[in-house]
């Protein structure tokens, strides 16, 4: 045990971030918790490894794509209201996006460490899904159509995408592993359980009642599966299609809810719910603040104060929450609910291509990395498809949410393990790739 423990030390304090969502939070808490302070602890020691072991900086590459968002970031901070507003909110972009990213590639030595971060992934979805599917039995969850039937897991209903966000997360890295390890005897064990899990996973997914998370799933799951092979793809697809079946057909798990839930999707002009009309107010007012300032934005944390200016009267006075453990609270609606509407009206066209232009850069490495290891039938199948699965989710979900709330710290995890493998892992792959014809090439002379 203690050996392992050695073995796998860089990478403990990653997983020791994201072991602590796993906690539950005290009732109305929001905004930073024990696993925002531990991953500043990460950097930390990140950097006192740098320093004591010397270890390799950041390539050049890794520096211009993980630092480019600070360009954007710091005009945007200097031209916040106030210059307490622009240092915090440029602290929290930079821990998200840049800090915390930077240290996770670092920290990760190889697959091997990556795969740890991969189940880590998927043992608290299992964890947050069990409390979560609890709760819907139980009607102990948050307040969904007047019962307390959402599964928030330890979230609360202040943040009610927390476990939704934790379950997509560990639901594309357990069909990631399922798809894409070896055949080895051990490997086929864990593609076994990791199938298992996905589609464990599938239900708490389902109880949460998160539209953006099934939308951002659903899609993430059948590129991985495009990706991993057409024959995969349709047998995988079966077996999902039969397990929908039986948990909502057979035992009629929140059939009629979800079905309304589902249908409430495609109702933006006929009949919406007062919840995607507050969405598409704020989605309006963000689009009207940049108009206002579409350079530079009207800068970090600007966004609650020029609502009221640019928003219709459509939008309501907050959001509702109760239940799982808390009172009743109207909670403000503070941003757009759209990563990409944020970042353009607080910073403006040259934030959006900064920030979006290093995600875009990380999407077409780690793509480009899986390819080249699909081709070659190279180990780290798995990698690419975990890190591509999760950097695509995220880029689909910031389209319905943005950051904010104790679960946003996971997504600087996810950034830092998606730029692990575009920027290192799909690297290393390549050379290896390179260097297999020598290695044949010399082995057959020897034989000879």
């Amino acid at each position: 045990m203690n050996h392992r423990l050695r073995t796998f030390a860089p990478v403990l304090p990653v997983i020791a971030v994201i072991a602590l969502l796993g906690l539950p939070l005290a009732p109305g808490a929001g905004g930073a918790g024990p696993a925002d302070a531990v991953s500043g602890l990460v950097v930390l020691y990140c950097g006192i490894r740098l320093l004591r072991e010397r270890r390799r900086p950041l390539t050049p590459t890794a520096v211009a794509v993980m630092g480019l968002p600070v360009l954007g970031l710091s005009i945007a901070a200097m031209g916040a209201s106030s210059p307490g507003a622009g240092l915090s909110g440029l602290g929290r972009y930079l821990q998200i996006f840049v800090l915390v990213p930077a240290a996770v590639v670092l920290l990760v030595r190889d697959r091997r460490d990556f795969r740890v971060l991969a189940w880590s992934f998927v043992s608290l979805a299992l964890w947050q899904g069990a409390i979560g599917v609890k709760q819907y039995v139980t009607a102990t969850g948050a307040s969904y159509q007047g019962e307390d039937i959402r599964a928030v897991g330890t979230f609360g209903p202040t943040d009610v995408m927390g476990m939704a966000t934790v379950v997509s997360f560990g639901l594309i890295c357990a069909l990631a592993l399922a798809l894409g390890l070896g055949s080895g005897r051990k490997d086929v064990r864990q593609r076994a359980v990791a199938a298992v899990c996905a589609f464990a996973l599938l239900l708490p997914l389902a109880l949460s009642f998160s539209r953006g998370a099934w939308i951002a799933t659903a899609a993430t799951c059948a590129l991985q599966l495009a990706l991993a092979g057409l024959r995969r793809a349709l047998k995988v697809a079966a077996a999902v299609t039969a397990a929908g079946v039986v948990l909502v057909g057979g035992f009629g798990v929140g059939s009629a809810m979800l079905q309304e839930r589902i249908s409430s999707i495609t109702q933006v002009t006929d009949a919406p719910d007062q919840s995607v009309t507050d969405r598409y107010t704020m989605w309006a007012a963000a689009t009207a603040m940049w108009r206002e300032h579409p350079l530079t934005g009207v800068g970090l944390k600007g966004f609650p104060e020029h609502r009221d200016g640019n928003a219709s009267l459509a939008l309501s006075s907050g959001s509702d929450t109760d239940g799982a453990g808390a009172g009743y609270l109207k909670q403000p609606l503070l941003s757009p609910h759209n990563m990409y509407l944020l970042v353009l009206s607080e910073q403006g066209l040259i934030g959006l291509l900064t920030l979006a232009g290093s995600w875009l850069a990380l999407l077409v490495c780690a793509l480009r990395g899986l390819y080249r290891t699909h081709r070659t039938g190279l180990p780290g199948l798995d990698c690419a498809l975990v890190s591509s699965g999760l950097l695509i989710w995220q880029l689909i979900d910031f389209m319905y949410a943005d950051i904010g709330g104790p679960s946003t710290v996971l997504t600087a995890v996810v950034f830092g393990v998606a730029a692990w493998w575009s920027l290192v892992g799909a690297n290393t792959e390549e050379r290896l790739a390179a260097e297999a014809p020598v290695r044949t090439t010399h082995a057959e002379a020897v034989t000879q």
